[in-house]
C-alpha cells in the first residue's frame, strides 16, 4: 500500500491518523499554517487529501494533482473547494456532516445566552476592576424565556437549537426552502413563517444555512431594517450568510441590539468595527469545537479516504455525479 498516498494538510488526532496509516503513505503537515506552494509541492503524486476549511482546493490545485481521487473535507462545509471542478475530474469530494449538529446547537445557545445576558462584557467588567458596588441596572440584558426564536434552516442543526429553546418556553418560528414534515413542526412546537415575519416577530434570529448562491448575503440592509430594534443576530453557519458591512450599520444605526458571531466573511480577518464592539460576542469558529466532536469528524473524514482507495462509495459524499456514466 506504500505506493497510495496520502497528504493531510493540518494536525489531525492520532486517532484519524492511525486510519489513515494502515491504508496508505501517509504525508502530513504538523503545523497549523500551509502556503499554497507547499500544499501543491508537498501534496505532489497524493491520490487522496484530507483539507480543513482553509485550504482552497480549485482548478489549479486539481489540475497540479492529476493523480488525486479524493478531497476529504474535514467540515460539514466545502465551500473552500470548486466542487464542479473535482467532479469534472472525477476527484471525489467528501465531508463529515451529522456528527456536529448537537456540539453545534449547543454552542448556538451558548453564543444566545452570551450575547443576551452580556457575559463576556461582564466577564472583562470585573476582571478590569471596575466592579465596585452592586447597582441594579448593571449589566442589564436582555430575557431569553418567552421571548420569540427565529430559525432560518430547521435542518439538523436548527432542530437541534429548537429542542434546546423549548426548555426555555421560547415561541419557535422557523423559515426554510422546504417546509417540514408536520410531524416534525408538532414535535418541535416550531411554525412555518415567512421570512419577513419571521424578522419581524423574531426577538433572536438563528441562522442555519448552508453557503451557496442563494444565501450568500441573506441578511443584509433589507432584513436588518425589518428586524426589532430589540432583537439579536446569531450566526454560526458561515460568515458570508450575513453581510458584514450592513450588520455593522444596523449596530451603527441602533436597528438591532447585539449579535453573537462565531463565523465571518474573510476570516480568520475580523472588522475593527465588530472587535470594539461590547455588544457583539465574537468567537473563532468553534461551534463544533469539543473534543470528542472534533475528533470524530477526523475520524469521519479519515474513513471517507479509506473507503475511496478501498473503491467503495464514502457514506458522505458531496459529489455523487463523480459516480454517474
Amino acid at each position: 500500500m506504500g505506493q497510495i498516498k496520502i497528504f493531510v494538510t493540518r494536525p489531525l488526532p492520532e486517532q484519524a491518523l492511525a486510519v489513515l496509516r494502515d491504508h496508505g503513505d501517509l504525508s502530513y503537515n504538523p503545523e497549523p499554517d500551509l502556503s499554497r506552494d507547499d500544499l501543491l509541492t508537498r501534496a505532489k503524486g497524493a491520490a487522496a487529501l484530507v483539507t480543513i476549511l482553509d485550504d482552497r482546493v480549485d482548478e489549479p490545485v486539481l489540475a497540479a494533482l492529476p493523480g488525486l481521487k479524493v478531497v476529504s473535507n474535514v467540515a460539514v462545509g466545502f465551500d473552500n473547494i470548486d466542487v464542479g471542478a473535482a467532479t469534472a475530474r472525477r476527484v471525489i469530494v467528501t465531508n463529515t456532516p451529522g456528527v456536529l449538529d448537537d456540539t453545534t446547537a449547543d454552542f448556538t445557545f451558548a453564543l444566545i445566552l452570551a450575547t443576551a445576558r452580556r457575559v463576556v462584557e461582564a466577564d472583562g467588567f470585573l476582571r478590569s476592576g471596575q466592579w465596585t458596588r452592586w447597582e441594579l441596572l448593571s449589566m442589564a440584558g436582555m430575557d431569553i424565556h418567552s421571548k420569540t426564536l427565529g430559525i432560518v434552516g430547521l435542518g439538523r442543526i436548527g432542530r437541534g437549537v429548537a429542542r434546546r429553546a423549548k426548555g426555555f418556553a421560547m415561541r419557535l418560528v422557523y423559515m426554510d426552502v422546504a417546509r417540514a414534515p408536520e410531524s416534525v413542526e408538532q414535535e418541535l412546537g416550531v411554525h412555518h413563517v415567512s421570512k419577513e415575519i419571521l424578522l419581524r416577530e423574531s426577538d433572536f434570529v438563528t441562522l442555519h444555512v448552508p453557503l451557496g448562491p442563494a444565501t450568500r448575503h441573506y441578511i443584509s440592509d433589507g432584513e436588518f431594517a425589518q428586524m426589532k430594534s430589540s432583537a439579536i443576530l446569531i450566526n454560526a453557519s458561515r460568515g458570508p450568510v450575513v453581510d458584514q458591512e450592513a450588520l455593522i450599520r444596523a449596530l451603527d444605526g441602533q436597528r438591532i441590539w447585539g449579535a453573537g458571531l462565531d463565523v465571518f466573511e474573510g476570516e480568520p480577518k475580523v472588522p475593527v468595527e465588530l472587535v470594539h464592539r461590547k455588544n457583539v460576542v465574537l468567537t473563532p469558529h468553534m461551534a463544533s469545537s469539543s473534543i470528542a466532536t472534533r475528533t470524530r469528524m477526523a475520524v469521519i473524514a479519515a474513513e471517507n479516504v479509506v473507503a475511496v482507495l478501498r473503491r467503495e462509495r464514502p457514506n458522505h459524499v458531496v459529489n455523487p455525479a463523480v459516480f454517474e456514466g
